[in-house]
């Protein structure tokens, strides 16, 4: 028996290739796109339109020696998207994009599941294995280009025709329903793709720009300041009982006295990516980029240069660029240290390890200012991020196929990473005020951003920041100060309803380290109107002494 010859020719292998990828890789976008078109026969032309759209793109970029690398690389990459946008109703954008390319080997691991290695096996590595075993019958060039150039013109007679056919629908659903192309695959993760690569490596570089020349410590009296700022992980403002909710997953807060509580904090970004390097920078969400960032002095570089001792202590992926200058950097990702590490990683408790240590080995009498990084609330594998003693909602999701738990299993893990984060948020006050002797202290806890936990069948984050649901933006924040830190608390209390915004971190910062600098802006300072207020009061006793 012979065996079976495959044969074909480029645009042969083209036309198949885009059937085969608009019906294995667009369940999402089909089914989304019919809850709120529900016709079929649109259905059909939105199917027409992503074969003209791909096939157009293909009949350009393919030839003899791109033909079947490039496509090999589309269903790799596609059927990997079609599983993440299936799983947790995520857009491949070029923020998503960026995330992939920092994302740390702890974070790809809690990624990987056997459906996921089922779908790029079936739909991503099989026909990529009979493009290979297919021989591809190549034309003269000329004549290639002449079925190419008549092809090409049939899309483009095409696409009026279902245009004239569904006018009323196509412009809601390019005006009204942008978020639905988004999960067009490959077209629209290849489109962030290029974006992302066009704006990191194809754009003109930009010049270093140092800010902040002038920075130095203001002259203080009495003890110097030691503060700690928590910067937290997905942890949305609306699963804190501090903020009203139903379960009491903030028990040790709920305890301190004088902690502030911003229920209306709202983040830079959707991914981690973009808000820790955003709020770290001089830029507001209006005016901030990646890049610009990068090429940016952040607020440890000023901190550092006005003589305070700095230090970042990291349990999530890296600072995203926005501690590489300075020398004290310590990373626990990877460490193994017991009884915080296991086999998945370390807890968040792991960043206050021997740090009293390094704080007594500090000889001079200048301000500290130390960043924990923790991995908090980090998804989709919840059930990690806290020792067993915190399991105290059941039962829990215990997978990182989420769609494969109950909704309210998957509450239940999240929850729990909460109150574990609640824990060590009190461990963290516990440490400073072990230190009150010696410092005035202080902490400042935020979250990177929030989370999506099944609502309208999305998980996670990282949506688009004008079309990400309100979740996704709106993280915890809570902080706490000494009485005699500077800041007039009955004040600040006062103060917490108050709309803000990870904006306010860069110049809230240099205010409480008492850095004076020309760009420092009082305006985006959360604690101004509560120093001004205690300076007053300080003249006032002083002038009826």
């Amino acid at each position: 028996m012979k065996r079976l010859k495959l044969e074909a020719t480029q645009t042969q292998v083209i036309v198949i290739s885009t059937i085969f990828m608009i019906i294995a890789y667009n369940w999402v976008f089909f089914s989304k796109s019919f809850t709120a078109f529900p016709n079929i026969f649109f259905m059909l032309a939105l199917a027409l339109l992503l074969f003209i759209t791909i096939t157009t793109a293909l009949y350009i970029i393919a030839n003899k020696y791109t033909l079947k690398p490039f496509l090999i690389f589309l269903f790799i990459t596609a059927s990997l998207a079609a599983y993440y946008m299936q799983e947790y109703s995520t857009i491949i954008n070029s923020k998503m994009i960026e995330n992939i390319f920092e994302t740390d080997k702890r974070e790809v691991l809690d990624l990987l599941n056997i459906k996921m290695f089922l779908m790029l096996l079936f739909l991503g590595i099989l026909p990529s294995i009979i493009l290979l075993k297919t021989k591809v019958k190549y034309r003269k060039p000329k004549d290639e280009i002449k079925v190419r150039l008549k092809l090409f013109a049939l899309n483009l007679i095409l696409i009026p025709i279902l245009y004239f056919v569904f006018p009323r629908t196509w412009a809601s659903f390019f005006r009204t329903h942008k978020r639905l192309r988004m999960y067009s695959n490959p077209t629209f993760y290849m489109y962030s793709f290029g974006e992302y690569i066009g704006k990191r490596y194809l754009t003109k570089p930009i010049k270093f720009r140092h800010i902040a020349l002038d920075a130095h410590l203001a002259q203080t009296e009495g003890k110097p300041k030691l503060f700690i700022f928590v910067v937290g992980e997905a942890a949305r403002y609306d699963h804190f009982s501090l903020n009203g909710y139903k379960r009491d997953t903030n028990p040790n807060l709920e305890k301190i006295k004088d902690l502030l509580d911003y229920p209306d904090m709202h983040s830079c970004g959707t991914e981690t990516a973009v808000s820790v390097p955003c709020m770290f920078s001089p830029y507001t969400r209006k005016n901030f980029s990646v890049k610009k960032a990068r090429h940016t002095d952040s607020l440890m570089d000023v901190l550092k240069r006005a003589g305070v001792n700095v230090l970042w202590r990291e349990n999530n992926s890296d600072s995203k660029g926005v501690a590489v200058r300075i020398k004290n950097y310590q990373d626990f990702t990877s460490a193994h240290i017991k009884p915080y590490c296991n086999k998945f990683g370390c807890y968040d408790e792991v960043l206050l390890y021997k740090l009293q240590d390094w704080i007594n080995n500090i000889h001079n009498n200048r301000p500290i200012f130390i960043v924990l990084h923790q991995m908090g609330s980090h998804g989709p594998a919840y059930y990690k991020r806290y020792p067993p003693q915190f399991e105290k909602f059941k039962p829990v999701c215990k997978t990182n196929q989420l769609q494969d738990c109950t909704r309210q299993e998957v509450i239940n893990a999240y929850d729990n990473t909460i109150l574990y984060t609640d824990k060590f948020l009190s461990d963290v006050i516990k440490f400073l005020k072990k230190n009150e002797k010696k410092y005035r202290v202080g902490m400042f806890y935020v979250a990177d951003h929030g989370e999506s936990l099944g609502e309208n069948g999305i998980y996670l984050h990282g949506f688009p920041y004008f079309i990400a649901p309100d979740v996704q933006k709106h993280p915890a924040s809570v902080a706490w100060f000494s009485k005699d830190f500077g800041i007039d608390l009955k004040c600040a209390k006062k103060l917490e309803d108050k709309p803000y915004s990870q904006d306010y971190v860069f110049d809230t910062m240099l205010g409480l380290m008492d850095v004076k600098t020309k760009i420092y802006n009082p305006k985006l300072d959360m604690y101004y109107p509560c120093r001004e207020k205690l300076s007053q009061k300080e003249q006032s006793a002083s002038g009826k002494d």
